[in-house]
């Protein structure tokens, strides 16, 4: 009797630590990012459900198909057992969708008209909520940065400017034209939306490779030679463009939207606090970064040459007078003409604070001194630090020299007068992608390249000659 006592006892541990284990597991598995917040001054880091393991549902369900056929345009939108566990993933996330739906109201509008000025598909819109879920603070573990979640390199490509005063990748306006600009090159070179769509999460290069082996042009039949990440992230973007039209087929009720839907904008040209254009206007702080993500210091860094934009929400008529008086008179000169920055003399600011000064360049790392104290120190971001200075993660290395400003273009002095070549040739390679030979040579860009040699659709082939300007 005792024995068999004993038994019991270790067939209901044994029980009980299967049921933990699997518990655990179905945690793993729907755990994601949590719901966005918005806070100027903090990043997101987030992890999408597109760049988690996710198998494939067990059953199809006719309805789902029916109506991804029904809301298809211009993209083709498979229906499979991929596709289904997305889906199901997605619909289980009821407040997080709504928040999303919520926010949409907002960003959609911006991402559908940069789409139709680029001439890419209004329905790629969906694929910001799989990379941040339409938050402009997110940042991904390998620093992928803002609502479309470009890297420093890439955003630098498609014309965005990174900087002490702004990033540009987190400018919604911005960030869409560029992530339109990509995706339409990559069409050019594909000639298949969804080819278009993988290679924003694994680059063309990837993709190619993938075309290649396969030795087809679609995505599903190059699936299985692209990355883990890449294999889930088309059919997540199917799963979204699906949730995102029968959201109320699975009781996800919409949240309304936290900030000013509707708004204004005014192109400022001269460098003004965003804390005095929120007193001025009497508007929330927290909602004025909101709109404007993209001022890292909160200062909207405009100047005659180089005006910069400023969204406001739309506010009484008696406030707008005032903001008008204020950006046109003196009201904001003084406290932005005190903005000062530290250098390297160690000087905290005094009598001559309001003394110009020369921003450090470069700083040798002292013992206990970390990135983030470092970046707070300079006015810079901790991943423009990483990216500057090619470090992979964030361990300060005492006596390191650390640039403190984004590597600069070759001097243009010149010693002695020389005839400058107008362009160089360059001989593609098997694997090569425009984008990839644009980033090799400095100052040229994909539309150059297409451009100089008469590339309709930016379709390359392994042996051709191109020339290549700006070098």
């Amino acid at each position: 009797m005792k024995r068999l006592f004993t038994f019991f006892i270790c067939f209901l541990s044994i029980q009980l630590v299967k049921a933990n284990s699997i518990d655990t597991g179905r945690y793993k598995l729907l755990k994601v990012a949590p719901a966005v917040g918005y806070h100027q001054q903090k990043d997101t880091i987030i992890v999408p459900i597109a760049a988690q393991v996710i198998p494939p549902a067990s059953q199809e369900f006719s309805i789902f198909k029916r109506r991804l056929d029904s809301v298809q345009k211009d993209i083709q939108l498979d229906y499979n057992e991929y596709v289904q566990s997305y889906i199901d993933a997605y619909t289980r996330r009821k407040g997080g969708m709504a928040d999303v739906i919520g926010k949409s109201q907002y960003y959609f509008p911006i991402y559908e008209k940069a789409f139709r000025d680029m001439g890419v598909p209004e329905e790629i819109k969906y694929l910001s909520i799989v990379e941040s879920e339409l938050n402009p603070n997110a940042v991904s573990r390998v620093g992928a940065t803002g609502p479309w979640q470009f890297m420093f390199a890439t955003a630098r490509l498609y014309g965005l400017s990174m900087d002490n005063y702004v990033d540009d990748r987190k400018d919604p306006i911005q960030a869409s034209y560029a992530a339109a600009g990509y995706l339409r090159d990559a069409y050019q070179e594909f000639g298949d939306w969804l080819l278009a769509i993988a290679s924003y999460n694994c680059g063309k290069g990837a993709v190619t490779r993938a075309v290649e082996k396969a030795g087809a042009n679609d995505f599903w039949s190059i699936r299985e030679y692209l990355p883990a990440e890449t294999r889930g992230y088309v059919p997540a973007f199917i799963a979204m463009a699906y949730v995102m039209n029968y959201y109320k087929h699975h009781n996800i009720v919409p949240q309304a939207c936290s900030f000013s839907i509707k708004t204004d904008t005014v192109m400022v040209n001269k460098f003004v606090p965003l804390q005095g254009i929120a007193k001025v206007l009497d508007v929330d702080m927290k909602e004025l970064c909101l709109l404007n993500p993209a001022y890292k210091k909160q200062i909207v860094n405009g100047t005659a040459q180089a005006p910069r934009r400023l969204v406001i929400p739309q506010a009484a008529k008696e406030n707008y007078a005032a903001l008008y008086e204020a950006l046109n008179g003196s009201g904001f000169n003084a406290p932005v003409a005190r903005v000062r920055y530290a250098s390297n003399t160690g000087n905290d600011g005094g009598e001559d604070a309001d003394a110009p000064t020369v921003k450090a360049s470069v700083h040798k790392i002292r013992n206990g001194e970390t990135l983030g104290a470092i970046a707070d120190k300079y006015g810079v971001e901790v991943q423009d630090l990483k990216v500057w200075n090619n470090l992979r993660n964030n361990k300060a290395v005492i006596g390191k020299i650390l640039r403190l400003t984004p590597p600069e273009k070759a001097s243009t002095v010149k010693s002695s007068p020389k005839k400058i070549k107008e362009f160089v040739t360059y001989k593609v390679k098997r694997g090569d992608t425009l984008s990839e030979i644009a980033a090799k040579f400095e100052g040229s860009s994909v539309e150059k390249i297409k451009e100089l040699n008469g590339l309709r659709k930016g379709r390359i082939q392994p042996g051709m000659t191109l020339k290549i300007s700006g070098v």
